[in-house]
């Protein structure tokens, strides 16, 4: 059964919005919105009711296999009262009327929770009016539950299919002013519920970016610039014409100014197939101008960026004087944490189709944020942004690389240079050695004890190339967003605290990867606690638990700053709630049998982190194998999430987030020589893989009624310092710096 006829058998067409740009040979990820039929009830852009009965939502964010096709839906079929079988999910092109659709930030719940209820409540109160209207009966007596309005007391009914021709007529009500269902009504939010891409992802139907294809299109690929800010010196095309297959070679030019999402320029071959143009590219003779990158040692900067952290920095957070509790503690404890670049390292590298024909420009891209790719190609080709359109594939994998477009920029323009379609396929060698890298760090922390014991003092200095690097080459400090992550909000009951941030120049591009900042914030803070514990000689449980002070709301003023940054959401929407932190901690090592930490030869290491709004407890396992070397044989995480819609996805999520976590903790660092990155593909970048993975891992999601937090990126961050103090309780040897292995520091 061909694609199209397996979705019109499940009555996609039938809904009014059809599958549109679907001709013969051109693949799509899921269907696509497109403008609805004139009848049904559209109260908004994301809801359809057609008089069918069918229920169409629109996913405004990019599936990565994170699950959020199979989830924001039900919160609007929960609330409008519909059949989750008879709704239909489709995907939002980059239309600036679905809103913001960058998908980073593990924001899709978070941030929409409300809005998304409100969408689904009013389409509700439409279809219940036209109900009462029917009946003569006061619209409170009308309920709408399973894809109908019902009225018990005379037990009439009627399908919103019957409902939704009028009820498009009414006026659409003020969504902030619908009421909204209560919790126990939401029938499916906070169940298990599977993966709508699963089986077209298992089965090869689902249509990832590599995957799209057009008539006469053309695929290229890039040999761009080894340094960053290098550019083309001159290239002789002669041999890479001759491969058969290779119709062109052009010259991308290379970025001016800062980076921001642009092109890296280089040499591109355009072939009849992807096979042709890689061999063509192999054949290419390029002389590079390296520009003024090409000193850049990743081992020579280490040095410096630790340097950075002995000195004092810029304030950022500061309670009591923590220079004179250092002075005066009965004994200070020190320790400097370090921790390289590290790469995105997705299964699918970035690929996208352009197609550049009168002026206007079409894109199919696997793309985190299809506005931004729409802005990127506009600039690249010097036409109005109304101009392009960008249609959103699957993903294979994102973490955070694909919401950086300027692999759509090179498509569009290779395209509008050959005249045809034209796919632009990055190797999995283009993207380690060209990548947005997460940004290398330094950090030193040094804590001081009375006599009894008692904490007194905590300063910590943190030094790393700033993310706003790549739009403004000036900028060196960290910004107070990037400070935020652990740091300004970390909850700390010591009465002297101090945060610095220090300097560092950027030399790559550096961009935002999976749970961002957190990852080297918690692995210092982690580290450090249990460095405190261990030499207080106490259970490092309850240095946590001392160190977080008693259950209360922190607040700016505790904190010792203006304002705490909380993922861009006020603090009183979403406080920081020292109880939720304790209680993953507590549930977590319950969880794990904690107090036996040291039996049956397995000993155990805990870490805790508070990132995008939500509190995740690890505790990892560690034993010796068989030929006597250290191993994780277990993992337990807890996290507290607040509210969460689809449960098996949040676990999944998790478990990924333990094996990202591992994969960083051990592997992870890219490393430069002379500008280029030394690393090439997983043979030398490696991820975790089965046999490295823990015999098992168990999650635990808190239940209850709070403010959705985010799912995607906190179950990261206490992975690796989990892990390094695991490891130092089988070993002995204390890791201050990533990635484990030996051979990769």
């Amino acid at each position: 059964m061909r694609r199209r006829s397996f979705l019109q058998g499940l009555g996609f067409v039938a809904t009014g919005l059809t599958l549109g740009l679907l001709d013969e040979g051109i693949a799509e990820a899921a269907p696509v919105a497109t403008p609805p039929a004139a009848d049904g009830l559209t109260p908004n852009p994301f809801v359809h009711v057609a008089t069918d009965g069918a229920v169409v939502v629109v996913c405004h964010r990019s599936e990565m296999g994170q699950g959020v096709r199979s989830s924001l839906h039900v919160v609007i079929a929960d609330e409008l009262g519909a059949d989750l079988g008879r709704v239909k999910v489709v995907q939002a092109d980059g239309d600036k009327k679905y809103g913001d659709q960058n998908t980073d930030g593990s924001r899709s719940i978070r941030n929409d929770w409300t809005k998304l209820r409100q969408m689904g409540a009013v389409a509700r109160v439409q279809l219940v009016a036209v109900a009462a209207k029917r009946w003569r009966v006061p619209a409170g007596e009308c309920e709408a539950r399973e894809h109908a309005v019902w009225h018990s007391r005379t037990k009439r009914s009627l399908g919103f299919g019957e409902l939704a021709g009028d009820a498009g007529k009414l006026p659409v009500p003020d969504a902030k002013k619908v009421k909204l269902r209560p919790r126990n009504e939401l029938k499916h939010v906070g169940t298990a519920l599977p993966l709508r891409d699963g089986p077209d992802i298992v089965t090869g139907r689902g249509k990832f970016g590599a995957d799209v294809r057009l008539p006469g299109m053309l695929t290229a690929v890039v040999l761009r610039p080894p340094v960053v800010g290098g550019k083309v010196a001159k290239f002789d095309a002669t041999r890479a014409l001759a491969v058969p297959g290779v119709r062109k070679v052009l010259e991308i030019p290379a970025f001016t100014g800062a980076p921001v999402f642009q092109p890296l320029g280089g040499v591109a071959v355009i072939a009849d197939h992807t096979w042709a143009a890689i061999q063509g590219r192999a054949a290419l003779s390029v002389t590079w101008d390296d520009g003024e990158n090409a000193s850049y040692d990743s081992g020579t900067y280490r040095e410096g960026l630790l340097a950075a952290v002995r000195v004092p920095g810029e304030v950022m957070r500061k309670v009591g004087d923590v220079d004179g509790a250092l002075a005066s503690a009965a004994r200070t404890i020190e320790a400097e944490y370090y921790l390289p670049h590290l790469a995105h390292a997705a299964m699918e590298p970035p690929a996208a189709v352009a197609h550049f024909k009168d002026g206007a420009c079409e894109a199919w891209a696997a793309t985190q944020n299809p506005q931004a790719a729409i802005t990127e190609v506009a600039r690249a080709l010097g036409v109005d942004e109304s101009k392009v359109t960008v249609h959103v594939t699957l993903l294979g994998g994102g973490f955070g690389r694909k919401s950086k477009p300027d692999f759509v920029s090179e498509a569009a323009l290779l395209s509008k240079a050959m005249g045809v379609p034209v796919r632009v396929q990055w190797t999995r060698e283009d993207d380690l050695q060209h990548a947005y890298y997460h940004t290398v760090s330094a950090q030193t922390l040094k804590a001081g004890l009375a006599a009894d014991g008692k904490l007194v003092a905590w300063r910590h200095r943190s030094a790393f190339p700033p993310i706003p690097s790549t739009f403004d080459v000036s900028q060196k400090r960290p910004s107070e967003g990037e400070m935020g992550q652990g740091l300004l909000d970390l909850p700390l009951a010591i009465p002297n605290v101090q945060v610095e941030a220090c300097e560092a120049k950027a030399h790559v591009r550096i961009g935002w990867m999976r749970s961002v900042c957190n990852i080297f914030h918690s692995f210092a803070i982690g580290s450090f606690v249990d460095e405190i514990a261990h030499a207080r000689g106490q259970d490092p449980r309850d240095t946590w638990l001392d160190v977080l002070g008693p259950p209360r709301i922190l607040t700016p003023q505790e904190a010792g700053v203006k304002k705490i940054p909380n993922y861009g959401t006020p603090i009183e929407q979403h406080p920081v709630d020292v109880g939720r932190f304790r209680k993953v901690i507590e549930r977590v090592t319950e969880m794990s049998g904690w107090d036996g930490r040291k039996k049956a030869g397995r000993v155990l290491g805990l870490a805790a982190h508070r990132s995008f709004l939500t509190a995740v407890a690890v505790v990892a396992s560690a034993v010796r194998g068989k030929d006597g070397q250290p191993h994780i044989d277990e993992v337990w995480l807890v996290a507290d999430a607040g509210t969460i819609v689809n449960a098996e996805r949040v676990r999944a999520q998790m478990e990924g987030a333990v094996i990202f976590g591992m994969s960083v903790a051990f592997h992870g660092a890219i490393t430069m020589k002379k500008g280029a990155v030394e690393q090439t593909n997983f043979r030398d970048y490696p991820v975790v893989r089965i046999g490295e993975a823990p015999r098992r891992i168990h999650v635990h999601i808190v239940e209850n009624e709070e403010v959705p937090g985010g799912v995607g990126e906190p179950g990261v961050p206490p992975v690796a310092p989990a892990i390094a103090n695991a490891l130092f309780a089988l070993t002995g040897n204390r890791i201050r710096q990533l990635p484990i292995a030996p051979k990769r520091s």
